[in-house]
């Protein structure tokens, strides 16, 4: 399917692994010029060249850590006008509710609710002025059904689930479209790190922990980057504008839920 896409602009956030990634090369792959973002910088720059290498579009890289003050203006420095934005940043730790005090929760809304909100302030009046605009923000199955775990996780992302609620409401009739992705375990490093906080507390080893993960999955497996940034590069393109202020849950089936 052709997107109808090619040649535009997207900023794609934390985007030198994981689902990030995903959403990078699919789009790149639909001929989307790339603005990657992530804080480590060679990580980012090896995948950006294997994404011009493969795809041949302009890629742009700015290692900062876009939940900043100084990250973010770095990073919108350099991206400029964007048709696309691509919301995303690492989840804070899991724990117990008992584990956490007002620093904790300061520190998930600023990374998963107000950085997200930040940036949509900053890029969509543009895409209001030009009449078209994609954005996607990447949250957490987590927003359906909560995991009692990620506790903190669950507060700030359910926090930017109603803001986008609203707000994709208003900038819809300017066609900006405002979705959200809800991923459930993905094979990535996220992934990996709760597994292994899963074999520490169980006792088990971290292979064990993955395979009882993937028992609660009606898919049986965890997804892949792929198949992640296939839909989230949907969600961008032209076939998408009637579909706004969604939560788009992608993991196998795990949330059990009727609507």
């Amino acid at each position: 399917m052709d997107l109808g896409i090619s040649g535009k602009r997207a900023l794609v956030c934390a985007s030198s692994k994981g689902l990030g990634r995903g959403c990078a090369e699919a789009l790149a792959e639909a001929g989307v010029n790339l603005v990657m973002n992530a804080r480590g910088a060679e990580a980012l720059e090896a995948t950006a060249e294997e994404i011009r290498a493969a795809y041949g579009v302009e890629v742009v890289t700015v290692a900062a850590d876009i939940v900043s003050e100084e990250g973010r203006a770095k990073v919108l420095d350099s991206a400029g006008a964007v048709d696309i934005l691509v919301t995303n940043a690492g989840g804070p730790p899991p724990g117990l509710w008992s584990d956490w005090g007002r620093e904790d929760f300061i520190k998930a809304l600023d990374a998963n609710m107000l950085t997200p909100i930040a940036l949509m302030t900053a890029l969509m009046p543009g895409m209001i002025d030009r009449g078209w605009g994609r954005v996607v923000n990447i949250t957490s199955q987590s927003v359906k059904a909560p995991i009692p775990a990620l506790g903190l996780s669950n507060a700030a992302r359910t926090g930017l689930t109603g803001y986008v609620a609203g707000t994709a409401r208003q900038v819809a009739e300017h066609g900006v479209i405002v979705n959200n992705l809800l991923p459930g375990i993905h094979d990535t490093d996220r992934a990996q790190q709760l597994d292994g906080g899963v074999s520490k507390t169980q006792g088990i080893s971290v292979d064990q922990a993955r395979k009882n993960r993937e028992g609660t999955i009606p898919a049986r497996r965890y997804g892949t980057r792929q198949e992640f940034g296939a839909t989230c590069a949907f969600l961008c393109s032209q076939h998408s504008g009637f579909i706004v202020g969604q939560n788009i849950l992608i993991d196998g089936g795990g949330t059990n839920a009727t609507i």
